[in-house]
């Protein structure tokens, strides 16, 4: 099984602003260490590291950890997408470690609602595609979930992964909006979305809460293009690892095992081009999620 978002952070690498202490238990370093024991009770064998930060600290930081744990199958990093010259050397440089596969930018920290579609960006993420790396949106929902359908279209060579779902509204008036962007976004062939960041501050992570938004994702993108992640260690201000596991074991548990196999496994071992072990298939190239 493979977890294909999972953060870990350093607050003595990096400044990590979002990273408060009205965050509690996250307000704090989260190493490889602590993270193992965690993964290894649910059974998960590797994890994908991704960005918590818009800097290149934090990009070098995951790197090392990668470097040092073989459980790390990959890293999704950051480079500088607003100045393509600077995206490329960084681009460049990072990607000489294998351990690099794929980018991301916190869009729902930026300040600018036009971010994916600048001109400079959509370039940046061009290089992106011409090097076989996948490009993850966080938290699109509700400044940037159009904006990520329209990105897909324009780039349809540049495999787009739309983190958390793109962030339902859970029980919310703007569910019905929520559903007809991600509707967009999973209309672009180009697109897999990560069931992943679902659990809502303050209130329980159960099944029902969150059957809504799977259900429309099985619908909509199909087991085919589903990734699993945890969000740890963003889960411990809810269920915590096991606890998220649990409700998506459950989840998973009514489809076949096939279907299982796919979004647990062999779909974040294709999109992210992950170097296989002895008991996973040959991964294919991010552009294998387009039809």
């Amino acid at each position: 099984m493979i977890d294909s978002h999972l953060h870990l952070w350093d607050l003595q690498r990096s400044a990590y602003s979002w990273i408060t202490p009205e965050l509690g238990p996250l307000h704090t370093t989260i190493t490889a260490d602590r993270a193992e024991p965690e993964l290894a009770a649910v059974g998960v064998d590797r994890a994908v590291l991704v960005q918590a930060e818009d800097s290149v600290t934090d990009t070098e930081f995951m790197l090392e950890v990668a470097a040092e744990r073989e459980w790390v199958a990959g890293v999704v990093g950051w480079v500088q997408l607003d100045d393509p010259a600077v995206a490329a050397a960084q681009l460049d440089r990072f990607a000489a470690d294998p351990a690099f596969r794929g980018v991301r930018h916190l869009v729902h920290d930026d300040p600018r609602d036009d971010f994916l579609a600048l001109p400079s960006v959509r370039t940046s993420l061009g290089l992106l595609a011409e090097r076989g790396l996948p490009y993850d949106v966080p938290d699109a929902w509700p400044r940037h979930l159009a904006a990520t359908a329209d990105l897909a279209g324009a780039l349809p060579e540049l495999t787009v992964v739309l983190d958390h779902l793109g962030k339902p509204p859970h029980g919310r008036p703007d569910f019905p909006q929520w559903r007809e962007a991600f509707t967009a976004v999973a209309a672009r062939q180009n697109t897999v979305a990560k069931v992943s960041g679902l659990q809502v501050r303050g209130e329980p992570f159960t099944a029902a809460a969150i059957r809504p938004a799977w259900e429309a994702a099985l619908e909509l993108f199909g087991p085919d293009r589903l990734l699993w992640g945890s969000d740890w260690p963003m889960t411990l201000l809810t269920a915590g690892y096991a606890g998220t596991w649990e409700v998506m074991a459950g989840l998973l548990g009514e489809l076949t095992d096939d279907e299982q196999g796919k979004i647990r496994t062999y779909n974040a071992q294709r999109v992210y081009g992950l170097a296989p072990t002895n008991s996973e298939e040959e991964p294919c190239s991010p552009a294998s999620t387009r039809s």
